[in-house]
């Protein structure tokens, strides 16, 4: 039991990466976000990280041969979905950074938007989905470490869940802060972070 314990602890840290970095994205593009939302963002994080392995988990225990065979798409389909998050939240900010610019030029311009658009909730899935999916690959850890019997796999991804649920509350204040200091260049930065991890997610599951 120990071991299941450190193992998904050591799990859970690993998965969380991307979702720290993608919530840290979140709160450099919204500084202003209410605490509710940090936490809601979090939680959906959090959700997807235990459900991805816990499906893992299953199609490894039921259908191995064919899971294995979705398995090689899932860093295409990450890259491609934080790509087009990413690539849109770019746009957003070279627009509103370019617009900012002009309000500045002309004072009298006192209706100019100059803020990065909130986190909509279904961009918000989408982000959770992208950043979870290649956690779908932990299944044949989970069989491994928590084998067939189902009450410890559940405790695996609980673990997981919880760690990626503080790690990604932590990324969703420091992107605040920070959002404050960037200004209307946080939406570009957050564009340019959500693209790398689409690359790093499927350089890591493609090259390595």
């Amino acid at each position: 039991m120990l071991q299941l314990i450190l193992t998904s602890l050591l799990l859970g840290i690993g998965l969380a990466m991307d979702a720290c970095a993608v919530s840290m994205t979140n709160g450099l593009n919204e500084p202003k976000m209410k605490n509710g939302k940090s936490l809601l963002i979090a939680g959906i994080f959090a959700f997807f990280q235990m459900l991805m392995p816990m499906i893992g988990w299953l199609c490894v225990t039921l259908i191995a041969d064919r899971f294995a065979m979705f398995a090689k798409w899932v860093p295409y389909i990450a890259l491609v979905l934080l790509a087009i998050i990413g690539g849109k939240m770019l746009f957003d900010g070279i627009k509103h950074y370019r617009h900012s610019k002009a309000a500045s030029v002309n004072s009298d311009d006192v209706s100019a938007e100059t803020g990065a658009k909130p986190l909509t909730f279904a961009a918000l899935l989408t982000q959770a989905v992208a950043t979870s999916i290649d956690a779908l690959s932990t299944g044949f850890t989970l069989s491994n470490i928590a084998g067939s019997v189902w009450w410890q796999a559940l405790v695996s991804v609980g673990i997981i869940g919880a760690v990626t649920f503080g790690i990604s509350v932590a990324g969703v204040f420091i992107g605040k802060k920070f959002g404050d200091r960037l200004g209307s260049k946080a939406e570009i930065v957050g564009g340019i972070i959500l693209i790398f991890i689409g690359i790093e997610i499927f350089a890591g599951g493609v090259l390595f």
